[in-house]
């Protein structure tokens, strides 16, 4: 069957029956892992809105520009020895009611707005290019231009020894900020780095490579208008969202975003009318799909073989026209080569099917 929203099926069950909301709270986020034995902050509906905040991290690169009384807390009471064995805080889990492994959960994301105007670009110590740069670490602050939709750089300043807490609070003085980028603006396009469903798997899972169940996926594209499927792993999906951006490139190649604090709203339907097996985006012109590896070769070939599924059991086309499609129109690029588990991501544009297919 054909994944567009065309049919009656897919119209039935995006009717909205209530809207949640979730504040970011120690209570309520999970800093660092995802873990299928974690109690949900809330239970929905499939058709059900979401409307969460999705905290950086990397609000105490400055926290003079990106806390707030509640981002506080959470640095404050929730122990560095509890944030493992990742980095990212995560707000959920959230559970559907009805979700079981083998099940899609489709997650529409409708907006995604900024919840301060700064943000943090840190070249880290897991930066592609680190040693060439001298094994030195350098944070980048950025102020959003809320007319223009963009972001300048305010400030750098060298990190003091090497990032290894998650959450550091640094306080750089006045003396030791240098100028940076002077006169470039960057597109604002807020993004989630990391959102998905809890792995089956036993203990906690680090939030820092992706994998089937979303995750670090790290795509600029997972913004207000998206639409992601996420493969069910446990009962109830356990859905999480976190490491907000308001800029990527793809590569991610210092080893951040602008990482910046976003508040969310989101619809989770529950579909069993189809399978996929890794996680598919959807976006107003396009479908990509990702492949995951230490080994960007073998990234590449799966993610290739996952669109050949795509193009052959969703879209009717066979095996040999899939595959000849892909080369000429399909894009291979890219997705990060910095979360230790590297991205490649394939786009294939929606416009070139027939209108019942796109």
């Amino acid at each position: 069957m054909s994944l567009c929203h065309n049919d009656a099926n897919a119209r039935e069950k995006i009717v909205p029956s209530a809207l949640h909301k979730i504040r970011a709270t120690p209570k309520t986020v999970h800093w660092g892992y995802f873990d299928a034995a974690l109690a949900p902050v809330i239970t929905v509906k499939s058709g059900d809105l979401v409307q969460a905040e999705a905290i950086t991290h990397h609000a105490g690169d400055d926290p003079d520009l990106m806390f707030d009384e509640a981002i506080e807390s959470i640095f404050r009471e929730i122990p560095a020895e509890d944030r493992n064995p990742g980095v990212h805080i995560m707000t959920g889990p959230i559970y559907v009611e009805g979700a079981k492994p083998g099940d899609i959960l489709e997650v529409r994301y409708l907006s995604m707005t900024p919840r301060t105007r700064y943000g943090s670009n840190l070249a880290a110590n897991w930066g592609y290019l680190y040693k060439e740069f001298g094994e030195k670490e350098r944070v980048t602050i950025y102020k959003i231009d809320q007319t223009g939709n963009t972001a300048e750089a305010l400030y750098a300043y060298d990190f003091p020894g090497k990032y290894l807490v998650p959450g550091t609070i640094t306080r750089c003085p006045e003396c030791d900020r240098q100028k940076a980028l002077d006169g470039v603006r960057i597109p604002v396009r807020p993004h989630l780095g990391t959102a998905g469903v809890a792995p089956d798997a036993h203990g906690r899972v680090s939030t820092v490579p992706p994998g089937k169940h979303g995750g670090n996926i790290d795509n600029w594209r997972i913004g207000a208008g998206a639409t992601m499927y996420y493969p069910v792993q446990v009962d109830g999906a356990l859905f999480s969202v976190g490491d907000p951006h308001i800029s990527q490139g793809d590569g991610e190649l210092s080893g951040t975003a602008i990482e910046s604090s976003l508040d969310v709203l989101f619809q989770v339907i529950l579909r069993r009318d189809f399978t996929f097996p890794s996680p598919l985006l959807e976006t107003p012109d396009c479908w990509i799909v990702h492949g995951f590896n230490e080994d960007l070769n073998v990234a590449m070939r799966d993610a290739s073989l996952d669109m050949l599924t795509l193009l052959h059991e969703h879209q009717g086309l066979s095996r040999n026209d899939s595959y000849s499609l892909m080369s000429v129109a399909a894009d291979f690029a890219v997705t990060q080569v910095v979360d230790g588990r590297q991205g490649i991501h394939v786009r294939i544009p929606r416009g070139i099917f027939p209108p019942d297919k796109a």
